[in-house]
């Protein structure tokens, strides 16, 4: 028996705030600079959706330890000073809130520092403030389950009634080891097949969120 939800786990770059776009270019065109050239869609399946440490663990291994160290250190001066730029929310999010009556909260690849800087900036901080999750507090980023199921811990909430929210493939595969359901939204760079398979909806429009959560309730 299907289990009703009690918990919307939402990732949070490209799934509550726009900034996959930004880290994309950055991404490219400190490859570019630093000795590894990427094309925009090689950026997509290799980092996207994954921690510091899995994505410097492959520069690494590409270009050296200090040469990541500098990569991840200029990735993180450059990005504050894009979303200062102008981050703005996901397109439809305040509605797809507004029609969620279920708990909610944040779990994701970045930092607890980065989620403060890009949820405050598009106002979204304190609509998940003590019920915000970083990869940094488990052993193993996504695809790994660890992140979602520590947030449906803390939260008191069983795996089986939680759904998650994702664009990337590590998200969709972290949510379906957690045995939660999950919705990949395509709005963003990942492509749909991407995030197809079991136990996942694909959705391109946020509004869609609260009726597509409230059918699986049923």
């Amino acid at each position: 028996m299907i289990k009703p939800v009690e918990l919307v786990i939402f990732d949070c770059d490209g799934v509550l705030v726009d900034s996959e776009r930004i880290a994309q270019r950055l991404q490219v065109d400190l490859g570019a600079e630093l000795g590894w050239p990427l094309t925009p869609d090689e950026v997509v399946e290799r980092f996207i959706g994954r921690s510091k440490q899995s994505i410097c663990e492959q520069i690494a291994q590409r270009l050296g330890a200090e040469t990541a160290d500098l990569w991840w250190e200029q990735l993180m001066l450059r990005h504050r000073e894009a979303v200062d730029a102008g981050l703005e929310a996901v397109d439809g999010l305040p509605e797809a809130l507004a029609g969620i009556t279920e708990a909610v909260c944040v779990a994701s690849s970045g930092s607890h520092e980065k989620m403060r800087h890009t949820l405050g900036v598009t106002g979204l901080y304190e609509r998940f403030a003590g019920h915000i999750f970083s990869s940094t507090e488990v052993s193993r980023g996504k695809p790994a389950p660890d992140l979602f199921l520590h947030a449906a811990r803390r939260m008191g909430v069983d795996p089986a009634a939680c759904v998650v929210v994702e664009d990337s493939r590590p998200g969709v595969q972290a949510a379906r080891a957690a045995g939660m359901r999950s919705f990949g939204y395509v709005g963003g760079l990942t492509p749909a097949e991407r995030l197809e398979g079991p136990g996942t909806i694909v959705f391109d429009d946020m509004r869609e969120l609260p009726v597509l959560i409230a059918g699986e309730g049923r």
